[in-house]
């Protein structure tokens, strides 16, 4: 993994951040992008100061002329791991779902991707090399109640790398999916709170009674196992696993 070079989205904070942390430990250069400005530079900071090789870039996946000045930026940088982590959650029924949120998040969540992967390809195919990591969600399996356009949109992401994988098999880039149950961060607790209204019970009773229960070990999944996961998929020992949703649920689907 030393000197290999990862381009993470959405790593202000939570996963994306967490992930960066991870891979900066084993040597990555890091080039972090997220849409928010101020927790792009305390990332930025943070990580620099700890001793990492890092680059923060604003970025909006939805924005074809964001993706397209990013490429320009880093037409001289080769990129080895694209990390597709960008995400946002809107919590309602389908008939108070404002349809503006709805397709807002299928743009970041699964067209994102679909844009980020299109711009990097061509040069992961130039290098001979790439691996591309979705961060996408046990819901990208599974359904829940008033997640619509969020349990589509992992699903899609699913599927979409599947496709990705069959027309890259002819070099050595691969595309997996890592699908986390809830993970403690900050947009799991605001949907804890979104959930305890449109469910009309307390935020401990979505702890207890929807986020954990269905998972046999009843625990969050911690953003180190997820940064672990990614770790092996980036390396070269990875180079037969494309196509996969790797699953990382305390034993949600095997029921």
């Amino acid at each position: 993994m030393k000197d290999m070079t990862a381009l993470i989205t959405g790593a202000g904070s939570g996963i994306g951040f967490g992930i960066a942390q991870s891979l900066a430990k084993q040597g990555v250069n890091l080039i972090i992008t997220d849409i928010n400005q101020a927790a792009l530079s305390e990332a930025t900071n943070t990580l620099s100061n700890d001793g990492a090789s890092v680059q923060g870039l604003i970025l909006d996946v939805t924005n074809a002329q964001d993706v397209e000045q990013l490429v320009q930026s880093l037409a001289n940088t080769r990129i080895d791991v694209l990390i597709n982590n960008a995400g946002i959650q809107h919590v309602s029924r389908l008939e108070d779902f404002p349809m503006e949120s709805w397709q807002k998040i299928v743009d970041v969540l699964l067209t994102g991707p679909a844009r980020t992967c299109q711009a990097l390809l061509p040069k992961m195919r130039q290098q001979g090399f790439g691996r591309i990591i979705n961060i996408g969600s046990i819901h990208g399996l599974v359904a829940s109640p008033f997640k619509s356009a969020y349990v589509s949109a992992k699903h899609g992401l699913i599927g979409f790398s599947k496709v990705i994988a069959l027309e890259t098999s002819d070099t050595d880039i691969t595309i997996n999916t890592i699908c986390p149950a809830y993970v403690k961060t900050p947009l799991v607790d605001k949907q804890i709170a979104a959930q305890a209204e449109q469910h009309g019970i307390s935020e401990a009773q979505v702890i207890d009674e929807i986020m954990l229960a269905p998972m046999p070990k009843k625990a969050f999944i911690d953003i180190e196992e997820i940064a672990a996961t990614v770790s092996f998929l980036a390396s070269p020992q990875a180079k037969n696993m494309t196509g996969q949703a790797l699953v990382l649920d305390g034993g949600w689907t095997v029921k």
